[in-house]
C-alpha cells in the first residue's frame, strides 16, 4: 500500500523550500537621500564647479532617470518614499510643530521589507515623526542613528539619538551617519538588509570640514544661477563643498560593498529630496527649493544592481519618489500588501527594457494649495500656465494648448478633490511602555507671555526670553499610559540668573517643582558655519535637569512650564522637556 501524501504538508515544505531559496538570493537594499541638492549639484549632469565621481558611478554602472520628480520640500518627499503615497495622503502638511508625521497605521517600506525578512536601519535625518509611535523604531526601522527633526544645528560632534539614547556624534555628521550605516551594513552582511541612509547635507547651516571648504573658498565659479536670481556665491561654494563630501561618503558605502563582497547583489539608490536651496546652477530650470517649477521639484535618481540591472541605461519616461518603495518590493520580491493604495508605480519594466507602451502618467508636485502637473512633454504650473518642457525646459513661455490645458486642469482639480483635510488636532503622544522616554522639544511647544523660540524657524530651536511668572511653554499632548513619569529638563542658565523656582504641571492634575540651583552658561557654537546663518539659531550644549516625578492619567492633556519664582533677569533657556514612563498605574 503507498503511503497516503499530506497534500497540504507538502505545500507547506515546497513554500518553505521557496522562501529559503529567496531568502538567501534576496538582494540588499541601499537607499541614500540627499537634503536640498539639487538635480545640477553633481558632475553627471553638467555641473563644471565640482566632482562627485562616486555618485556619478552610479549612473553609469546602473540606470538614470532623467526626469525624477520629488517635493518642493523635505518631509514630504521623505514621507513619498517611504509610503509610495503622495505626502497629503499620509498625513504630512508641513515640516515642522508636527505637521511632518505619518498617519499611524500607513505602513512604510521598513515594514514591508521588516516582514519579508529584512533586517532594517536608518541613519541620519528623518523628519517624519519624533515621539512613539511616529519614531522611526515603531516604523519599521530596527535601528535607528540620527535625528528626528527637519533640519538640525550642529554638524561636528552634535547630539543625536540611537533607538531612544542619546548621545553625541562623533566628527562631522554626514560621516558619522555614514559611519553607523557601514558598522550596520557589515554586522548584518550574512542577511538581507535595508539600510537607509539620510544625509541633511547641503541642507543649511553651511558647515563643512576644512578639507572640503578649502577646495571651494577661493575656487572661481564658473558655471552660474540663471540671469536674475541672487546667487550667493559663498553660499553656492559651500553647498558645492558638501557635496564633494557626500560623494567621498558615497563612495565609503560603495567600497564597502565591494570589501564584503556584497555590491554584485546589492540595490544601491541615490536620490535627493527637492531643489537646490539657494540660487546657484541648476541646468536653467525655473524655481528652487520651496517651488513647484521644475527646478524645485526635479531631482537626480539613479539605481544600480550589478548582478541584474543593465549599465549606462537612460530612461527618459516620467518618475517620482512614489515610485521608489513599489520598484524595490518589485526587484526584491517583497509583497505589497496596500498595492491597490499605492500612488506610485512599479518602475522595473523601465529598468529592465521590458516595458511595452508603457501608459501616459500625470505626476504631481504639491505644496500647500499650489499643486503642478507633469506629464512626459508638459507642465502646468500651480497658476495654470502651460509650458512644454521639451522646447523649453526654462519654463520662459507659456503655450496656448486649450485641450492640453484644460485636461491637465481638470487633472490637477480631482487631485486636490481627492486629498484630505490637512489635521490640525494632532496632541504629541506620550507614554509608550515599549519605548518609554518620549522628548518634548521646543519646536513642539507654543510659547506664551514674553517667551519665544530662539529663531523663526522652530526645528531646531529653543525657548528664550522667559523672564517672568508670567510667561510659560505649553504642550498639547496625548497620554497612552497612566502611571508616574520622570520629568526632565535640557537648560542652560547664567551664574547671574541662577535660583529660579520652576513648575511643570499638567492640565488633568500633575505637577512637579524644581530648583535651578546650578548655572550651566555655555557659549554659542558660532565658529563652525562658513556662512552666517539667516533665520536659524546657533545652538549650545544643553544640560540635563531632572526635576522629579509627575503623575499623568491616560488621555487628552496640556502640560505646563512656568517659573515660580524668579531669581534673575531670565529664568532659563530651554531646549526640551523629557518624560519617562517609570510605573504604569496599577503596577507595584
Amino acid at each position: 500500500m503507498k503511503p497516503r501524501v499530506n497534500k497540504f504538508a507538502l505545500l507547506l515544505m515546497t513554500l518553505f523550500a521557496a522562501t529559503a531559496i529567496n531568502a538567501a538570493e534576496k538582494p540588499n537594499i541601499v537607499v541614500i537621500l540627499a537634503d536640498d541638492q539639487g538635480w545640477g549639484d553633481l558632475s553627471i549632469n553638467g555641473n563644471r564647479n565640482l566632482s562627485t565621481p562616486n555618485i556619478d558611478s552610479l549612473a553609469r554602472d546602473g540606470v538614470m532617470f532623467e526626469r525624477f520628480y520629488v517635493c518642493p520640500l523635505c518631509s514630504p518627499t521623505r514621507a513619498e518614499f517611504l509610503t509610495g503615497r503622495y505626502h497629503a495622503r499620509v498625513g504630512v502638511s508641513g515640516v515642522s510643530t508636527g505637521q511632518e508625521r505619518l498617519d499611524l497605521g500607513v505602513k512604510t517600506i521598513a515594514d514591508f521589507f521588516k516582514a519579508a525578512g529584512y533586517t532594517t536601519g536608518a541613519f541620519g535625518k528623518w523628519h517624519n515623526g519624533s515621539q512613539w509611535p511616529y519614531h522611526p523604531n515603531a516604523r519599521g526601522f530596527d535601528e535607528f542613528y540620527g535625528f528626528t527633526s527637519g533640519h538640525w544645528g550642529e554638524y561636528f560632534n552634535p547630539p543625536l539619538e540611537h533607538n531612544g539614547r542619546w548621545i553625541r556624534g562623533k566628527g562631522y555628521i554626514a560621516d558619522d551617519f555614514t559611519d553607523h550605516a557601514l558598522e550596520f551594513i557589515e554586522r548584518n552582511q550574512k542577511r538581507p538588509f535595508l539600510c537607509y541612509l539620510a544625509f541633511n547635507t547641503p541642507h543649511s547651516p553651511f558647515c563643512v570640514p576644512d578639507e572640503y571648504w578649502n577646495r571651494f573658498k577661493n575656487k572661481p565659479i564658473v558655471m552660474r544661477g540663471k540671469d536674475g536670481d541672487a546667487e550667493d556665491l559663498p553660499v553656492t561654494r559651500c553647498a558645492l563643498a558638501m557635496c564633494e563630501n557626500i560623494d567621498w561618503n558615497v563612495g565609503r558605502v560603495l567600497k564597502k560593498l565591494d570589501e564584503l563582497k556584497l555590491a554584485n547583489n546589492t540595490v544601491v539608490v541615490y536620490f535627493s529630496d527637492n531643489g537646490p536651496n539657494s540660487w546657484r546652477w541648476n541646468g536653467g530650470m525655473k524655481g528652487r527649493k520651496g517651488s513647484t517649477d521644475e527646478g524645485g521639484v526635479r531631482a537626480p535618481f539613479f539605481i544600480r544592481w550589478p548582478e541584474r540591472l543593465p549599465r549606462g541605461k537612460v530612461a527618459p519616461e516620467i518618475a517620482g519618489a512614489i515610485d521608489i518603495l513599489p520598484t524595490l518590493a518589485s526587484l526584491a520580491g517583497v509583497p505589497l500588501t496596500e498595492v491597490e493604495r499605492l500612488d506610485g508605480r512599479d518602475l522595473s519594466p523601465l529598468l529592465f527594457g521590458t516595458a511595452r507602451n508603457w501608459p501616459e502618467r500625470v505626476i504631481f508636485n504639491q505644496w500647500g494649495r499650489n499643486i503642478s502637473a507633469r506629464t512626459q512633454r508638459y507642465r502646468l504650473d500651480a497658476k495654470g500656465a502651460l509650458f512644454d518642457m521639451d522646447n523649453d525646459p526654462g519654463q520662459k513661455t507659456p503655450i496656448n494648448n486649450t485641450e492640453i490645458t484644460a485636461r491637465l486642469a481638470k487633472a490637477v482639480a480631482e487631485f486636490r478633490a481627492s486629498l484630505p483635510q490637512p489635521q490640525e488636532d494632532r496632541p504629541f503622544t506620550v507614554g509608550y511602555p515599549e519605548f518609554p522616554m518620549t522628548p518634548l522639544p521646543a519646536r513642539d511647544g507654543v510659547p506664551h507671555g514674553n517667551a519665544q523660540r530662539s529663531a523663526t524657524a522652530p526645528n531646531c530651536s529653543y525657548f528664550t526670553h522667559w523672564t517672568s511668572t508670567e510667561d510659560s511653554m505649553t504642550w498639547d499632548i496625548a497620554v497612552h499610559t497612566s502611571g508616574e513619569y520622570e520629568a526632565a529638563l535640557y537648560y542652560t542658565c547664567a551664574e547671574t540668573d541662577a535660583g529660579s523656582v520652576i513648575e511643570l504641571s499638567s492640565r488633568n492634575g500633575g505637577r512637579v517643582e524644581g530648583k535651578i540651583t546650578e548655572a550651566w552658561d555655555p557659549p554659542l557654537n558660532t565658529g563652525e558655519d562658513r556662512v552666517p546663518r539667516k533665520g536659524e539659531s546657533y545652538m549650545k550644549e544643553f544640560r540635563e535637569l531632572k526635576l522629579g516625578r509627575i503623575s499623568l492619567r491616560a488621555g487628552r492633556d496640556t502640560l505646563t512650564l512656568r517659573a515660580l519664582r524668579v531669581a534673575g533677569k531670565q529664568v532659563a533657556d530651554v531646549r526640551l522637556i523629557t518624560l519617562t514612563l517609570i510605573k504604569p498605574a496599577g503596577k507595584k
